[in-house]
């Protein structure tokens, strides 16, 4: 019996987008929150323990980058098949999405057990970052099966167009993780002093609570998907179209894992208080780019089942929308960075030092903002189209070729302010090449589909 069409095919555009996107929108701004919150009681340890979180991030991007792009690969052919009435297909590939997550983990556990030291000890020579650094990413790396199931269980709710829970589930756990982070890491109300490592068990353990309630709504209330593992078998051919669209998501987002692991060796050449800016520019800045990433990920599985359904016209208005929406995020994010950078790094126990580097530093590299708006929106428009290699190689141009090359050649004239520079000139030069893809997807994809029906 053919199922009712969900709302994805149905629902005015303008209506649909912000009802997918802002509780995604929501939950995101409760993650970034969290990160910000962790950084902002690792500070009061000392200065060297926000350094060694921050030379922590490229791992910790990079489990992010693996989970989030498979769960695009997911979540694109899963709301495809789903436009398309393929109810069975649907369900091949979120278990084979899950095997996916599982596999992920197992290469993480291992880096956590024999190369968190070497990671540390191969960019800086002080023991007390070394030893902060360890700990942390042994934990972060050993117990990430609560990343990986968390995000992939909520891409399959998005999938389906049921943002609300995936709302709940992040927010459920970063809660977790703010009300753990001061009692672990000073060791109140009777819990042991942990310092660095408290951060690190705070946050597994709101990865592991919100992965259960994804799993539990999945089961209870996901009643497209219909999930039977005891039975389980990997399907490569399902793994490849997966990987089709989310190995280049997947490279995309590791390239800023790339790109951070050496701008910090650049930065700490000139001081750990440099890394430190660093580190705590990108967790300010998740504040901005996270209601972005919530706007698209709403916009994806939009994109997905209105192509699989044939709707023209939803595609573009979605597009259009969407585009606007972000720039008018990042409008936001670049007022409140050069207004209050001051406020915002006192957040963080900043000191003289750390305040002559930080303040020009989140007053530059924000002049890029409303340009990445359009380059976000657009990269994800290529992956609901299954052409995420136009997102690698526009990441790749952005970040290998311009954004590193450039930030290093500043670095030779002696001035860390200069360094900053990189950033804005990296993203106008993005946003040319995104112009030249996107109107490529437009030309061969969009433009000559016969809308089977306008829904308005």
């Amino acid at each position: 019996m053919q199922q009712k069409e969900n709302k994805m095919g149905i629902m005015p555009v303008r209506k649909l987008l912000i009802n997918m996107s802002v509780p995604i929108m929501i939950s995101m701004l409760i993650q970034a929150l969290y990160n910000v919150v962790d950084s902002i009681f690792v500070a009061r340890i000392n200065e060297n323990a926000l350094t060694a979180v921050s030379l922590a991030f490229p791992i910790q991007n990079l489990m992010i980058a693996i989970a989030v792009g498979t769960g695009v690969g997911i979540n694109a052919l899963l709301s495809r098949n789903l436009g398309s009435q393929k109810f069975k297909e649907a369900n091949k590939i979120a278990e084979n999405g899950i095997f996916l997550a599982f596999f992920s983990y197992a290469i993480f556990l291992i880096l956590g057990l024999f190369f968190a030291k070497s990671y540390f000890s191969n960019q800086t020579n002080d023991a007390q970052i070394i030893q902060y650094g360890t700990s942390y990413l042994t934990i972060i790396s050993t117990a990430s099966i609560g990343l990986f199931m968390q995000i992939t269980f909520e891409r399959l709710l998005q999938s389906t167009g049921r943002t609300f829970y995936t709302m709940v589930t992040q927010g459920t756990g970063a809660i977790v993780n703010i009300i753990l982070d001061p009692i672990l890491i000073f060791g109140l109300f009777g819990f042991p002093k942990m310092g660095v490592a408290g951060a690190a068990v705070a946050t597994v353990t709101g990865q592991s609570i919100a992965a259960i309630m994804a799993i539990y709504f999945n089961i209870k209330l996901n009643k497209e998907i219909t999930l039977n593992l005891k039975k389980f078998k990997p399907q490569f051919s399902i793994i490849k179209k997966i990987y089709s669209v989310g190995i280049p998501s997947i490279l995309m987002i590791s390239l800023t894992s790339i790109t951070t692991y050496g701008i910090n060796n650049i930065l700490i050449k000139f001081s750990s208080t440099a890394t430190a800016v660093f580190g705590v520019y990108y967790k300010l800045q998740s504040f901005v780019f996270m209601p972005v990433f919530g706007l698209n990920n709403g916009m994806v599985p939009i994109i997905a089942y209105n192509y699989g359904a044939r709707h023209k016209e939803r595609l573009v208005e979605t597009i259009k929308l969407s585009v606007v929406y972000a720039i008018g995020i990042m409008s936001i994010g670049l007022m409140i960075l050069q207004i209050f950078p001051t406020q915002l790094l006192s957040l963080f126990n900043a000191s003289e030092e750390m305040m002559i580097i930080g303040l020009p530093a989140l007053r530059i590299i924000s002049l890029g903002y409303i340009f990445a708006g359009f380059s976000i929106v657009s990269s994800s428009v290529y992956q609901a189209f299954g052409k995420g290699f136009l997102s690698l190689i526009g990441e790749v141009i952005r970040q290998l070729v311009i954004l590193l090359p450039v930030v290093y050649i500043l670095s030779l004239l002696g001035d860390v302010n200069i360094i900053w520079w990189g950033y804005p000139i990296a993203e106008i030069l993005a946003l040319t090449f995104n112009i030249i893809f996107l109107r490529f997807i437009y030309k061969k994809i969009i433009d000559p589909m016969e809308d089977k029906n306008t829904f308005l």
